[in-house]
């Protein structure tokens, strides 16, 4: 394999640095932090220059490159250009600046800020999800006699969308935001049954519990998180990776839950094409049952 085959695809740079930072040293953490803030800008720093904004070493940052999958700072300059320039193109003057929304942001400021980080969020997660493991989720709940979804806080609120979504093909879908009633339901699985979990972080303890909860009677476990080595993504048998771009200003809530919904719609569509006859069918029963007792 040639050099150019073996380095990284550029479009996830920022994305592999996003999920990297929960695992990363101190050090590691200052250098992802300072590239995700202005990609641009980095990209024209020096790996001493970096060191220095970092207040650490030139060692740092090599060793930095390399927890991302890159043997050269040289290699990463280039694509983190590539990066930044391929999401500048096609976008609103007005959209370029990521950073966080500030006390003295204007509204239409704030509406291009969330506009742009949600349009990235969708983007990168679409290309950053494993169609493969979407392939294995959909198949098996093709065939589950019976789905149980949790998801506590902004989660529940996807964790609901998909519950109804599965609900209207005629699915068995039981859906939880209190961990009790979710470590019950969790308790008296088989393996007929399905298990899905959604969590940004995957370090949601309450979440965790349920997963390993839902393994141990035989229940087959999906993962719907931004972090491919969480714990709730370990414990998982299918993981299904979210690329959010979030802000310290409400961290978990933006990005995350626009990426979280799009993947739901990617399951539920395949899992309804799956077995299209009859999600037809049901989608027409159940739009009939609601306009019908509506009109009443």
């Amino acid at each position: 394999m040639s050099v150019a085959e073996a380095r990284p695809d550029s479009r996830l740079l920022l994305v592999r640095i996003r999920a990297a930072v929960p695992s990363l040293r101190p050090s590691e953490a200052r250098i992802a932090k300072l590239f995700l803030a202005d990609p641009a800008g980095v990209a024209g720093l020096s790996i001493a220059q970096v060191a220095e904004r970092c207040d650490t070493s030139t060692t740092s940052v090599v060793r930095f490159c390399k927890r991302i999958g890159y043997d050269s700072y040289r290699d990463l300059r280039i694509d983190l250009t590539r990066e930044a320039t391929r999401e500048s193109i096609g976008v609103d003057s007005r959209l370029v600046d990521t950073k966080d929304i500030d006390r003295g942001d204007r509204l239409d400021e704030v509406v291009a800020k969330i506009a742009l980080n949600e349009t990235l969020s969708i983007a990168d997660t679409a290309t950053n999800l494993d169609l493969d493991a979407l392939q294995r989720a959909i198949d098996v709940l093709v065939g589950a006699r019976r789905i149980d979804v949790f998801g506590v806080g902004a989660s529940s609120v996807v964790r609901l969308d998909l519950q109804q979504k599965l609900t209207r093909i005629g699915l068995t879908t039981l859906g939880w935001d209190d961990a009790h009633s979710a470590w019950t339901s969790a308790s008296v699985l088989d393996s007929e049954c399905v298990a899905i979990a959604i969590s940004h972080s995957g370090a949601t303890k309450d979440t965790l519990s349920y997963i390993e909860l839902a393994r141990k009677t035989g229940a087959r476990t999906i993962v719907i998180t931004n972090f491919a080595d969480s714990p709730v993504a370990v414990a998982a048998d299918i993981v299904l990776t979210t690329a959010a771009r979030e802000n310290a200003f409400r961290s978990g809530a933006l990005g995350s839950r626009i990426a979280q919904l799009m993947v739901v719609d990617c399951l539920f569509t395949g899992v309804a094409q799956a077995s299209y006859d009859r999600s037809t069918a049901a989608l027409n029963q159940t739009y009939s049952a609601i306009v019908e007792n509506a009109s009443r």
